[in-house]
């Protein structure tokens, strides 16, 4: 099994984890320890999917023995989780108010950003609905897929949509950016609000259409080690990773600026 496969594993247990968590299961202890080493849990965006698959095999490559658990979720839904007792070593987060709720409550230390994202609309290939612009999105009959307020592609999509004066009526609000990007290449949605990342990540799924308002709603991702971590050491060499110029090269090949 490749190690882009044993981290697909991973993660599905990890978030199955710390579901459990979040209804009720709190209180488990330390996070689980590998048969060949440690095991380094890693909560983090969904936007930031590929771009952490990447760092964390380049992460277990200099750190042998160590395995990096990525739980990839909305940044909201990672919150309630480490609130509700998740055992998580690090988070990162899609903006910085999801990241401050944390900090609010003491249970990250000193987050630091380091990277952003803008928005873009991802309508399935050639474009059937003829979507141009925002504006565009609020057109009768359009099946729009956003993500929910609470999530930070939702409070950046109401961002921009303020700003430019519009009302959208969305068939369906996600809570991660991913299941929006998965509504428009599944066909059932005509275009959805995401990253630009989702849509460079997705390939010839789906073409994307910028639009000027999106610098109303840049967001800015922060990192920060957990409160609770049994690895602290471990958990700041991983946010060092990410804040490394490897790091940072991983992210920018993806689409995302700087800080």
């Amino acid at each position: 099994m490749t190690a882009r496969a044993r981290r697909t594993a991973r993660v599905t247990a990890a978030l199955l984890a710390a579901t459990s968590v979040a209804a009720g299961l709190a209180g488990c202890g330390p996070g689980p320890v590998a048969a060949d080493g440690t095991t380094l849990t890693v909560f983090a965006a969904a936007s930031l999917t590929e771009a952490f698959e990447q760092v964390a095999d380049d992460f277990e490559a200099d750190h042998p023995g160590v395995d990096v658990r990525l739980s990839l979720a909305g940044s909201s839904s990672l919150v309630a989780q480490i609130r509700q007792g998740a055992p998580a070593d690090v988070f990162a987060s899609a903006d910085t108010t999801t990241m401050d709720e944390l900090v609010a409550d003491d249970l990250v230390g000193t987050p630091q950003d380091f990277a952003t994202n803008t928005l873009q609309i991802a309508v399935p290939p050639g474009n059937p609905a003829g979507v141009a612009s925002l504006q565009d999105l609020a057109a009768p009959g359009l099946r729009l897929v956003v993500c929910a307020p609470q999530v930070p592609c939702g409070a950046a999509t109401a961002a921009a949509v303020d700003g430019a004066g519009i009302a959208l009526q969305p068939v369906s609000e996600e809570q991660s950016v991913t299941d929006v990007l998965g509504k428009v290449t599944a066909g059932e949605a005509d275009a959805g609000l995401v990253y630009v990342t989702d849509v460079a990540r997705a390939g010839d799924q789906v073409d994307g259409i910028p639009f000027a308002e999106s610098d109303a709603a840049v967001n800015t991702y922060p990192i920060a080690t957990v409160t609770d971590t049994h690895q602290p050491e471990l958990a700041r060499e991983f946010v060092d990773a990410v804040l490394s110029p490897e790091g940072r090269a991983v992210l920018a090949g993806l689409g995302f600026a700087a800080p």
